[in-house]
Parts: structure tokens; C-alpha cells; sequence
């Protein structure tokens, strides 16, 4: 299994990203190695409901690697109580790619907030979500949001974001569950334009109460958008994976610490090699968990 370095990290929040058309204001947390210049950056999504102060197990792995993590927290984090029923929770999905962009608009601010002015590489910084948070990284990638009638929707695209990686991404085709249809229409994504580098990660057994079809309704944005691209499948893992938002939470099925270190050191290895901080990083990547069982790994160019 690939190993990341161990450094000392510090964690500064909140931050407050300048917004508009925003009912709550954007508060992150930014969380670094203690030292090192010229850092990369992951910039990262949550699921519904959480907030920047979830997902410790991921981002204390990535940090420890070297990498500076900045986690916006979205309106649909249950601190601000906008549940289904709210007549603003239907546009959520936009305020939520409107989000990462203030934050890449305001990188610059962000990190002179958290003390890293002249630490961080600004032409080395990827994009990484799980859930909804991996829809919501997907439109900047280039993926749309189809209609009622099947048409993609605005594009919401990034210029110069070198890679990303997509944790149990959202689905395609009219196969949402009844609820999810009237609360969720926005989980039909258009993966057909979504061209730039990614990493897609699956768990093995992730069966979406938001989808008729079965796991494999999570490997849609792997196969479904053109290259280049990379698939792992994580053996036993569900929709938590181990628990990568954090240890023993409610929404954890199959709680499991060294599933979670696999996904951490998966988006480690290819982000490393993605945007040229270490060459053959994810080349040598194996996909191993300690029980011996090994991920699914694919790719097209």
C-alpha cells in the first residue's frame, strides 16, 4: 500500500470567502503540514449534511502526505437546518459549484488567512468530493446537469483545474428512487463532457437508496465520460467506505480503518502523479488493503 510521509499539520479556521446570493456566509477550514514550500492543494467537497469539520480521516492522511486541504462547508450542512422540505434546498446544488469557484477565485485570500501565503504551488491544485460533494466536483470538470427532457444544462466547467478525484459519484439515467426524484432531480448528471483528468472511486458494495440500480450505478462516471481516466473499486466498501467522513459516525456501514487509509492513499498516489509532484506515484500504487484483497484498478486514455 503506498505510505505518505509524515508531517505535522495544523488545522486554522474559520475562514470567511467574500460571496454573493448566499443566505449563510462561506465559512472552511484550511488544514497544512506544519512545514514545506510549494505544497499542492486539494480543494474538497462533502457529502450532504456534513460540514468542513467531517472527513478527518481522509484529510488528516492527505495533509500528512503534504498536500494543504481547504473544505468549504455547503448550505446543505445540517448546522444551517435547510432540509428537503425547504423551498431553497432545490438550488443547493448550484450554490454548492458556486462555492468551489469563490474558493479557487479567492485561493490567494484564503491562504494569506491561514498563514500560507508563498507556501502553497496555485498551479498544482486539484478537486476532490464525496457524494453529492463528487456531483458537485464533477460540473467543474466539465460534467452537466440533464433536464427534465434529457438536455445538459449550463456548463459549470474550470479552467485550469489539472485533476480531480470523484468519491461515490452520483449516477446517470431515469433510475431515481421515487424521493430522490422529487427532492433530488439534480442527481442526473451528463458525464459526456466531463474531459478533464480524474480519478473515479467505487465501493464494491454500495447500494444507493437514491437508485433503482445497483453498484454499478457508481461506476457511471468512470465509463460514461471520455478519457483520461482512472477507476478503483474498493472490495467490501460502501457508500462511507470505511468511514472516510469520519470514525464511528451514524452514516458508517462498513466501518473499516484500513478501507479508509486506502481511499486516502489512493487520491494521494494519483493527485501526486496527476499534477506532477512525484513522478510514477500512482504507477506504483497497488490497491492493496491489509487483509490481502486488492482494489479494482482501471484506466483509459
Amino acid at each position: 500500500m503506498f505510505t505518505p510521509a509524515q508531517h505535522r499539520t495544523i488545522a486554522v479556521k474559520p475562514i470567511i470567502v467574500p460571496t454573493e446570493g448566499r443566505d449563510f456566509e462561506l465559512q472552511l477550514k484550511v488544514t497544512a503540514p506544519v512545514e514545506g514550500v510549494g505544497l499542492p492543494v486539494i480543494v474538497f467537497s462533502h457529502g450532504n449534511a456534513w460540514s468542513m469539520d467531517g472527513y478527518e480521516p481522509l484529510v488528516d492522511r492527505w495533509t500528512a502526505a503534504g498536500f494543504v486541504v481547504v473544505q468549504p462547508t455547503h448550505l446543505d450542512s445540517r448546522r444551517f437546518g435547510i432540509g428537503f422540505d425547504d423551498p431553497r434546498f432545490g438550488t443547493i446544488w448550484r450554490v454548492r459549484i458556486a462555492d468551489l469557484h469563490g474558493v479557487l477565485d479567492h485561493l490567494g485570500h484564503v491562504m494569506e488567512q491561514a498563514g500560507l501565503t508563498g507556501r502553497i504551488d496555485a498551479s498544482r491544485v486539484a478537486l476532490v468530493g464525496h457524494s453529492w460533494g463528487a456531483q458537485t466536483v464533477g460540473a467543474l470538470l466539465g460534467a452537466r446537469v440533464l433536464d427534465d427532457s434529457g438536455k445538459p444544462g449550463e456548463d459549470f466547467s474550470r479552467k485550469g483545474i489539472t485533476a480531480g478525484v470523484l468519491i461515490a459519484a452520483t449516477g446517470t439515467g431515469d433510475t431515481l428512487t421515487p424521493f430522490a426524484a422529487e427532492h433530488l432531480s439534480f442527481m442526473r448528471p451528463d458525464y459526456s463532457t466531463m474531459s478533464a483528468p480524474a480519478l473515479v472511486i467505487a465501493g464494491e458494495t454500495d447500494q444507493s437508496k437514491m437508485s433503482t440500480r445497483g453498484p454499478d450505478w457508481f461506476l457511471d462516471a468512470y465509463h460514461l465520460s471520455p478519457g483520461p481516466k482512472q477507476l478503483m473499486v474498493v472490495p467490501d466498501g460502501e457508500h462511507t467506505l470505511g468511514g472516510v467522513a469520519g470514525e464511528a459516525v451514524a452514516e458508517t456501514t462498513d466501518a473499516d480503518p484500513a478501507r479508509v487509509a486506502l481511499v486516502a492513499d489512493a487520491v494521494s498516489a494519483y493527485l501526486f502523479e496527476a499534477l506532477d509532484v512525484r513522478d510514477g506515484a500512482w504507477s506504483a500504487f497497488g490497491g492493496a488493503t491489509e487483509t490481502g484483497r486488492r482494489a479494482v484498478l482501471e484506466r483509459k486514455d
